[in-house]
């Protein structure tokens, strides 16, 4: 039991410690509040005589980001996918992503602006004696309007993005509650037209998140918890953020 819980601290203080620069030159800092529903499933529905339709998933989700100290809206997701499961732990995915973005993440001498994204991804689960651990690969197209923040003459950027999430059962506070630690890390692959001022190649940002999570019944689970956020801009004028937020989540299995 005391390994177990050293290896939790630890691997939150890991994730906490990579979320956080090692020397800025300016860092704004900013609270936010971000919610969100997560659902999957497969497409068995159409005809539960074939075994071969539950390979085959789909994905939907959809976010809301308030920032500015969680006064204003700040950034929505709406994200819709197709998947097919290669084994009973890896999953294949493709799809599209809506992001309407405001302020702090557009300037605020500018106007709000959005960003298209076509994604593709592979994530793997699985259990394990202390716990679900779990990963996703994912690659994204980043298409901006011209409301963009400094943008370039071609606004397309290539992003990789690795998450891994470890989620350890609370049996002897709730049969239902886990301890949950992840960190995701953002690589920018391209720099945007040559304007590192707008998106540079190199280190993006990372997400660390520790959390508890419930499990309401088979279907659902709730997640709630603090997650650390720096984002990285090297050569733009504009400084490093470092956003402080409260994540709320529903995630429904289908």
């Amino acid at each position: 039991m005391f390994k177990k819980i050293s290896t939790i601290i630890l691997l939150s203080a890991l994730g906490l410690s990579l979320s956080n620069p090692a020397a800025a030159d300016a860092t704004a800092e900013d609270f936010e509040v971000w919610g969100g529903i997560f659902s999957q499933g497969n497409f068995g529905f159409v005809n539960p005589q074939n075994p071969e339709l539950k390979k085959f998933r789909w994905w939907m989700e959809g976010q809301g980001r308030f920032g500015n100290d969680a006064t204003q809206f700040s950034q929505s997701l709406v994200r819709p996918g197709l998947g097919y499961a290669v084994t009973d732990k890896i999953v294949v995915w493709a799809g599209y992503a809506w992001a309407p973005t405001a302020e702090p993440l557009a300037l605020k001498s500018g106007h709000p602006f959005n960003e298209h994204r076509i994604w593709e991804q592979i994530t793997w689960a699985d259990n394990f004696s202390f716990g679900r651990l779990s990963a996703r690969s994912r690659f994204e197209q980043r298409f901006f309007d011209h409301n963009a923040p400094l943008p370039g003459a071609n606004d397309v950027a290539h992003r990789f993005r690795q998450l891994v999430k470890l989620a350890v059962p609370l049996p002897q506070v709730n049969p239902n509650l886990s301890f949950i630690v992840q960190s995701e890390l953002f690589i920018a692959m391209t720099t945007i037209d040559n304007n590192p001022g707008f998106i540079s190649r190199g280190y993006d940002q990372n997400r660390a998140f520790v959390g508890l999570g419930y499990k309401i019944n088979q279907y659902a689970t709730v997640e709630m918890g603090y997650m650390n956020q720096f984002i990285n801009r090297p050569h733009s004028r504009r400084p490093d953020q470092m956003m402080h937020n409260f994540v709320a989540s529903l995630f429904l299995n289908f």
